[in-house]
Order: C-alpha cells, then structure tokens, then sequence
C-alpha cells in the first residue's frame, strides 16, 4: 500500500470528504489506466486492435482506452507518430478547445513538455490557426521537440523560452495554455518519485512560481482572449485559490466547459467558492490527476490581424526557436543532398520523389536501434525513404551493400531487450 504524508492526507481529505476520500485510496491501488490518441490523418485507414480496445475516451476525438499497456517502445508506428500515448485526463483539452474555439487562432503553449496538449491542440485547432509550443528548460524543449517533429503537422513553432521573454517581444495571442509546474500530487499512483518530493513548502513554492507564470503570460493574452490553467495537482492552493485570484487581481471571468455527469468530473472543492471549474480524480475519473479551468480575458475579443508569416518573422527573430513547423527542406551535405528526418514524419509532405524501401517489424525496430540495414538487391542507391507498413519511419544511404542510417541519434532506441513488435493498430 502507498505511504503518503501526513501532511498530504488530512487537508486532501477535509477537501474531498470521506467519500471522495476512499474512492480516491482505492485508485491509487489500482493499475493506472492506459490510452492513446491516434493521428487524424497517419492512423486514416487503422483502428486499435481488438485484443487492446477497451473503450472510447469520451471528451477527446481519436482517443482511446486499453486493457493493458503494450510495449510502446517497441511499436514503429509510435515512433512514426501514428498515435500518442497520453493521460486520458489530459485529453480533456480537446473538449474546451472544440467548445471555445471555432475560427483560427494563434495559441501558446508555454509550458509544453512533453508535448501532449501541444500535439493535441494541433489536431484540434481550426484550419489556418498557428501555435507556438514553449518549453523553458531546455533538456525538456528537446523531447517536446522530438513529439512534435513526430505528430508532424503544419502550423506550429518549437520555442526554447521563459514566459517574460514572450512580453519582451509584445506578441499577443488568442489563446494560452498555462500548464504549470505543480507539486504533482495526482501523479502519485504514475510517479512514486512524486510521493516522496511532495511537501508543503513544495505546495508553497509551487503556488507562487503560478501565479508569476500567469501574470506574465496574462499580458501576452489579447482582449477578450482565452487562458486556459491547468495542473495535475489536486490541492485548492494550486487550484480553485488560483483562479480566484486571478478573477480578483486579473478581472478574469472564468467560463463554463459543458461537461456530460457520466464522466465524473468534479467542480470546486474550496469552500465558498463556486466558479466553473474542472477536476479529475484517480479512482473517480477515468484518468490520472488533472485540474483545469477556463479564463477569459476583459475587452472586446480581436479579429486576428496579425499574418501568419509576420508572427513568425518577429518569433524567428527574437525567441529562440528549435523548430519554425514549416514543411522541412532537404541539407546538403557534400555532394548529396539529406532530407530532415522530419520531412519523412510531416504528414503534409510529399514524398514521391523518394524511392521507398518497406521494412520488416524486426528491421524497423534495427532502424530506430539506429542499426546498418541491408535493403533488397533491387533498391536503387542514394537517399531512401523506409516504411513500415507504408507509414515513413525515415531515411537511409543506400550503398549498395548496406544502407547507412539517418535516424537521429538522439532519438534512437537505447535499451537493447527486444520483445518483438507491439501491435496496437491494425488495419479498420
């Protein structure tokens, strides 16, 4: 049985009261559970295979649970961004985007790693919307670099930058996810390392560092624009006393997200206060620990006039950008010319010119080892774009008698256990 702070118990079950209280125990004894989200356009033609189905995540298009979780690591699709494996709770970003926003927009997402709302968010914006996915620490930025090369959609910008350097160069936006750091208690069942570095100087420190974030990032928001705040923390100090001090001190008006009661969602849980608010709980809701709330800015929502290509020259020339999301041109290197590996992931890409070489599962998975491959005698040489099961992993030099590999090296499996390839999808 998990041993959790002393600290921790009383207040958390004052706030929830004994019912909550013991559903809550119960969940954190039980299996967390697992779910995915498919790409919209790469998992056209796939459904989740029938032996993993469990059921569909309610509030989030394209996502689903399973009955148990499969060796992602060693599924190629995975890695060519076909699904994303992601907290179901999490998900629920999709339901109040799909409810708020119904015209293009320009969204930040300025504390993104490891990239699941951002590649969500992707997926669920309107055509012609632009996002700017932000991660501050810079080991972080690289992973959600790596997420989002691999969901490979237009539209969007890789940023490595602190919330006041966005007020520094005076860009405003439609929308702001500010998914704070947190003292992550609804990771407990996931994360036992979150058990025994929570504490309530963390709490603390974690509810300043907030609102430092959100003042910042508030005056980075248009008129009449949207924030949404989100932790994965259950305490009302991070929570509900945050959103009712952003309505004291930001005149924010916090707005309703029309939520179905099958799925167990619950409102505020801070005494006297009653403003619309969102909270999943392990052993309540079908999810890890998630709280979220939405928040509108005072004044008169704009028409967006800013260009596409002027937000990104003014990004380009004063953030820190990793990624600018435009469709990736080939370098040349020598004599050749090497596409970026995140041209074979951009799923608007195209690829004809390349000849295409198909991969067995156990030579996809040498290929993300980053291992030599030997492709068939009749494979032109040069640049070749390799599949698996007609999804682009990436590309290889073909030589003649073996292909030299282009994966990143970065982003190659490092563990050397093979358990065989993991079949998720199939085909529908």
């Amino acid at each position: 049985m998990m041993t959790l702070p002393e600290d921790f118990i009383n207040p958390t079950r004052e706030m929830l009261g004994d019912t909550l209280w013991e559903c809550f125990l119960q969940g954190l004894e039980s299996p967390p559970p697992v779910s995915i989200r498919l790409h919209p356009v790469k998992a056209a033609g796939l459904r989740v295979s029938p032996l993993l189905l469990n059921s569909s995540v309610p509030w989030c298009r394209h996502a689903f649970y399973l009955h148990q979780r499969p060796n992602f690591t060693f599924d190629p699709l995975l890695h060519a961004g076909v699904y994303y494996v992601q907290d179901a709770a999490s998900m629920f970003l999709d339901e109040v985007l799909r409810q708020y926003v119904h015209q293009p927009v320009v969204m930040l997402d300025l504390c993104a790693a490891p990239g699941g709302k951002s590649t969500l968010a992707l997926t669920a914006l309107p055509q012609g919307s632009l996002l700017v996915s932000n991660e501050p620490v810079r080991p972080r930025a690289q992973i959600l670099l790596e997420n989002m090369q691999k969901w490979g959609m237009a539209n969007c910008m890789v940023t490595n930058n602190y919330p006041k350097d966005y007020l520094k160069v005076r860009l405003l936006f439609d929308v702001i996810l500010c998914d704070v750091p947190c003292s992550g208690e609804g990771m407990f069942r996931k994360d036992k390392g979150a058990v025994s570095e929570w504490g309530l100087n963390r709490v603390e420190e974690c509810r300043r560092l907030q609102r430092d974030i959100v003042e910042t990032a508030w005056r980075c928001l248009k008129p009449g624009g949207k924030m949404i705040y989100s932790t994965c923390t259950l305490n009302t100090r991070e929570n509900e006393e945050n959103i009712q001090w952003m309505m004291e001190h930001l005149e924010a008006k916090v707005l309703p997200v029309a939520i179905e009661d099958s799925w167990h969602i619950t409102g505020s849980l801070l005494h006297g206060f009653n403003a619309p608010v969102y909270r999943f709980l392990p052993g309540v809701s079908q999810g890890e620990g998630l709280f979220m709330g939405v928040l509108q800015k005072p004044g008169e929502a704009e028409v967006m006039d800013t260009s596409m290509e002027k937000m990104r020259k003014t990004a380009v020339a004063q953030l820190n950008i990793l990624w600018d999301g435009l469709p990736p041109r080939p370098i040349s290197k020598g004599h050749t010319l090497i596409p970026s590996h995140a041209m074979a992931l951009y799923s608007g890409c195209d690829l004809s010119g390349y000849p295409q070489a198909e991969l067995s599962p156990s030579q996809a998975i040498s290929y993300l080892h980053r291992e030599t491959l030997v492709l068939p005698s009749e494979t032109p040489r040069g640049v070749v774009l390799v599949t698996f099961q007609g999804h682009p992993l990436g590309f290889v030099k073909n030589i003649g008698s073996r292909a030299n590999n282009l994966y990143p090296d970065q982003w190659k499996i490092k563990t050397t256990y093979i358990s065989g390839h993991e079949t998720v999808l199939e085909p529908a």
